[in-house]
């Protein structure tokens, strides 16, 4: 079943890795052909991310080309393969994580979409999936957050450090952030950090002696930490004994070159999750999305939304993400 559909659409493809100027805006992408078990979703938001920038760049391996970038969207149901859960209904709003985002029409797995709730929009569900649920994800899974617990979260004003200051404010943790900017670290307090400091302007050892003197000479239950090779050296020296650092992003490039050696001095656990290896099925993606659906509502938890852009606009939505101009999330809206 599906709504009248087009033959052609809007998108953004590329063709090989590089600059910017591989992102090629394109008015006659043939809508796609559903497989089964997949959904057709007419996107109203669609999310931008770092990990479309990985493999725009090539330090993530394309699939093929061309290929459509994005990974996260909102909007309706437009049409429906065989073999769909029955929750998911043409014109229902759902929201969901999968490849080929950045488009008018975009296919998606069935067990990576979700119907949006009645007391969630279309926008913020689109703002908050993919990194709300890294978010929600990484404090659950790749370390358990215990009420009291002393947390260093890097890049603390972007997507995912906001909602993890917001998230370890609301099970009871006590959160260092940290950020490039005044501004920005102002942000990162205003959604739940207790502490915020900068890192650019400080050595390793001056900003590591830092937490151990806010920490009472411990250090960190856990260290959140997007940036990588810029920051995993100082993070790593934050955490305390038996804690994790956990290096989940690479916006300063890839660690490289790590000696496992170093975790015995203080037996840290080192975790490199990505967030579709904690949602795998269905069931633990419904348990997840319900959990951040949960936060919302009850504890008032939102996302900063720094611009809603044209699709037509992305090389100028990249280029502020890259440059680091953003606080929050940004949006396309094909």
């Amino acid at each position: 079943m599906a709504t009248s559909l087009p033959k052609t659409m809007k998108g953004v493809w590329i063709e090989e890795n590089g600059g910017v100027e591989v992102l090629q805006y394109k008015t006659d992408i043939p809508v796609p052909e559903l497989k089964e078990g997949e959904v057709l979703v007419k996107n109203e938001f669609v999310g931008i991310n770092y990990i479309d920038t990985y493999f725009r760049k090539g330090l993530y391996e394309l699939p093929h080309t061309p290929y459509i970038l994005g990974r996260e969207g909102s909007g309706t149901v437009a049409a429906l393969g065989p073999n769909c859960p029955s929750d998911l209904s043409v014109n229902k709003r759902v929201v969901y994580m999968g490849q080929y985002a950045y488009a008018e029409y975009t296919p998606v797995a069935s067990k990576y979409v979700t119907p949006i709730p009645d007391s969630i929009s279309t926008k913020l569900a689109a703002a908050a999936v993919l990194q709300a649920l890294t978010a929600v994800t990484l404090i659950r899974e790749a370390h358990a957050v215990q009420k009291g617990d002393w947390i260093l979260v890097t890049a603390a004003a972007g997507g995912v450090g906001l909602w993890l200051c917001q998230l370890l404010k609301a099970v009871g943790a006590r959160t260092i952030a940290t950020a490039s900017t005044e501004e920005k670290r102002e942000l990162a307090k205003k959604n739940g950090a207790e502490i915020t400091l900068g890192y650019e302007e400080e050595n390793r050892d001056d900003f590591t002696k830092k937490v151990l003197e806010i920490t009472g000479g411990e250090g960190v239950a856990a260290v959140f930490d997007s940036v990588g090779k810029v920051t995993f050296d100082a993070s790593l020296a934050c955490v305390k004994r038996k804690g994790t650092m956990v290096s989940f992003g690479n916006a300063s490039g890839a660690v490289t070159g790590f000696a496992l050696g170093r975790l015995a001095a203080k037996n840290v656990k080192i975790v490199r999750p990505t967030l579709f290896n904690y949602i795998f099925t269905r069931e633990e993606y419904q348990q997840y999305a319900d959990e951040l659906w949960k936060f919302i509502e009850k504890d008032g938890l939102n996302v900063q939304i720094h611009d809603v852009y044209p699709l037509k606009d992305i090389v100028r939505a990249t280029q502020d993400i890259e440059g680091r101009k953003t606080t929050g999330k940004l949006l396309l809206q094909p």
